[in-house]
């Protein structure tokens, strides 16, 4: 089946570009352009296309705007293009927050010195996120942030100074529209040292809902692994701990884990832990898919912790985490799997389960307040 794609770009050269490498692909049809975010609206609506790339400055209406209005008329899958800046991450991860499924950095200096790793990695993009969840129903963005609590966080959670500052209230989670699914029962309670979150595509905003749900005095050290650009996850990291009542930083080389934080892998490196509670942080090997790879982190945290760890797989392409969490199995530790229902992408999650090293299999808008159930 061919998958149609509308090309919103205003600029001409863009446009002509990535229409003509997405053309090239016998599985992908370019069914139109867009020069700005209105005309994308009422294009999306008139051709009905299973894939939208998106440009986020333009005239009239800019991206962000567009990609709202459609997920609410027409929720389609879309792909951002993104400066590789802290301030192009900023506006992907609004653009994400929006609805977008995924995004791509906007490099024109690859278009034309390297045509056909672009070609494969536009193209293999656009299948993949062709047969996501975004429009089997309308999209429910996550809900905004909550005015901050009354009175203070405990000081030893959240904070790096002698107290800490109000941190914002969970924010309720909007219930999904999509169809119940089967799910496992609730979690029984552990004295875990670690939970450990790996995720890809549509892992910015599944963390973001599973995080706000954890209350400030959440009593395990948590690490995040989401695939992600060297640029953007300081950027993300910031985001996360403004949103919720734990804190979040970007992992450092010589972090130490502790109950109410959770540190969020580097782009373009590795994240592992030591026996020690110690984070090391190492150059991503170019020979690795992935960087970070939730497998390295996983894996590095089976060593150490044994059978104390949780382990969570979110919504994501491909197969990472699953070496990992079957290391992380073997040692006794718990493995918990998005459903495919409140996936944007039932890819990892998918192997995990099929690989058989599921304990749990959760929809997002629960997996927040198992843990609390499981580590609390």
């Amino acid at each position: 089946m061919v998958v149609k794609v509308l090309v919103v770009d205003d600029s001409g050269f863009f446009r002509r570009r990535v229409s003509e490498i997405l053309s090239a692909d016998s599985n992908i049809q370019v069914v139109g352009t867009a020069t700005n975010g209105k005309e994308a609206i009422d294009q999306a609506l008139a051709l009905k296309p299973d894939v939208i790339t998106m440009d986020y400055e333009m005239p009239m209406m800019d991206g962000i705007t567009a990609v709202r209005h459609i997920m609410q008329r027409c929720p389609t899958p879309v792909l951002m293009f993104s400066s590789l800046t802290h301030e192009g991450a900023r506006v992907t991860l609004d653009a994400l927050d929006a609805g977008a499924v995924d995004f791509l950095p906007k490099n024109f200096e690859d278009i034309s010195r390297n045509p056909e790793k672009v070609k494969q990695l536009l193209c293999e993009k656009i299948l993949s996120i062709s047969r996501s969840n975004r429009r089997v129903s309308a999209y429910t963005p996550p809900a905004p942030v909550a005015a901050p609590a009354p009175t203070p966080a405990p000081s030893s959670i959240g904070s790096y100074g002698s107290s800490a500052p109000a941190r914002p209230a969970p924010a309720p989670i909007p219930a999904r529209s999509h169809a119940a699914t089967p799910s496992s029962p609730a979690p029984k309670r552990k004295a875990y040292k670690l939970v450990a979150i790996g995720t890809s595509t549509g892992g910015p905003v599944a963390l973001q809902r599973v995080l706000t749900q954890l209350p400030a005095n959440f009593p395990a050290p948590i690490v995040l692994i989401q695939h992600m650009p060297a640029a953007f996850t300081k950027a993300f990291a910031e985001r996360l701990d403004k949103l919720c009542r734990i804190s979040v930083k970007e992992a450092e080389d010589g972090d130490i884990l502790r109950p109410g934080l959770a540190l969020l892998a580097p782009g373009g490196k590795q994240m592992m832990i030591d026996g020690r509670g110690a984070v090391k942080i190492l150059p991503g090997d170019e020979r690795l898919n992935y960087k970070p790879c939730v497998d390295i982190t996983f894996g590095s945290a089976a060593k150490s912790y044994g059978d104390k760890v949780l382990a969570v797989v979110l919504t994501g392409m491909g197969a990472d985490g699953r070496e990992g969490a079957r290391l992380l199995k073997q040692g006794g530790s718990a493995i918990w799997a998005q459903d495919e229902a409140s996936c944007v992408i039932y890819g990892m999650p998918m192997a995990i389960v099929k690989a058989e090293l599921a304990d749990a299999v959760y929809s997002l808008d629960d997996i927040g307040r198992h843990l609390v159930e499981a580590c609390l």
